[in-house]
């Protein structure tokens, strides 16, 4: 005899099952990061975040947004401090049943310049901290990941827009996202650990409008996008907190885009004839 359904007007509790399970939440700089707004999303899920920030200044600046939470300090420019946090974690007898790096750094000291000019330099720096962070860190994290852990990065709603506001780094982002494919291969052979990312679409952080000229094609984007606004920071962690809890068991290897439909109105009528009109004037 099956049991009774319970009547439509009583709770759920706990229907994304993260409640009670610890996850390590990397890259919170400020209460706009995208990293902070997926923990308190999780936190409000029931789930015990763990936090690793790049500095000890970040962690003192933290300490009151922060407060009462395991914090750790890992640059991931520094191996040895990739390395440490597992040992930290390993002697604290952590067991994570998620991951989420939120972590990309790009250096514009002269402004966006035009894509040939990137140098050595910038390019491999922000590759090692945006994209290869990302696999050095499940590397030394392997064992500390229980068997069916979500994995979670962050990317961006297109890598083939070669938008000049953001720079060199959609081919950063398109490692990054190509990366999830060979992490999920390679941890299948011990694991059913799970790597997706969410591709974001154009946001309103405090990074974000660090870069030279984002303001504006954050604004054309309210523009684009069919319900005339654009993507909230919560959009985008809802959605990576999705990713992270058992109820996306069967994605993996995916990046799931959260754009609000801009890449589907690019020739909206009316902004196209505001560009028409203004190019007749």
């Amino acid at each position: 005899m099956t049991a009774p359904m319970k009547a439509a007007h009583e709770p759920v509790h706990d229907f994304l099952g993260l409640a009670g399970k610890s996850v390590l939440v990397m890259g919170v700089a400020n209460k706009k990061s995208v990293a902070y707004r997926i923990a308190h999303t999780l936190e409000q899920a029931g789930a015990e975040v763990i936090y690793s920030v790049r500095s000890e200044a970040r962690k003192e600046s933290l300490a009151k947004l922060l407060a009462n939470r395991r914090i750790f300090v890992c640059d991931v420019e520094q191996p040895e401090q990739i390395d440490q946090l597992a040992i930290d974690m390993k002697n604290q007898n952590i067991q994570l049943a998620g991951l989420v790096h939120s972590i990309a750094f790009a250096d514009y000291p002269e402004g966006i310049r035009p894509f040939h000019e990137t140098t050595r330099r910038q390019f491999l720096q922000a590759i090692d901290i945006s994209a290869y962070s990302l696999i050095s860190v499940c590397n030394a994290l392997k064992d500390r990941l229980v068997k069916d852990a979500a994995v979670v990065t962050i990317g961006i709603s297109t890598t083939r827009m070669a938008s000049e506001s953001y720079g060199f780094m959609a081919p950063i982002k398109a490692a990054l996202e190509s990366s999830l494919a060979f992490l999920t291969k390679s941890f299948s052979r011990f694991s059913e650990v799970r790597f997706n990312a969410v591709a974001a679409g154009l946001l309103k952080t405090s990074a974000s409008a660090g870069i030279p000229g984002y303001v504006d094609s954050y604004l054309y984007a309210e523009k684009v996008i069919p319900r005339g606004k654009a993507v909230s920071t919560d959009e985008v962690a809802s959605t990576a907190v999705f990713l992270l809890s058992p109820r996306s068991s069967g994605i993996t290897a995916q990046s799931i885009v959260v754009d609000a439909g801009m890449s589907i109105n690019y020739f909206d009528a009316s902004v196209v004839q505001a560009v028409t009109s203004a190019d007749v004037d």
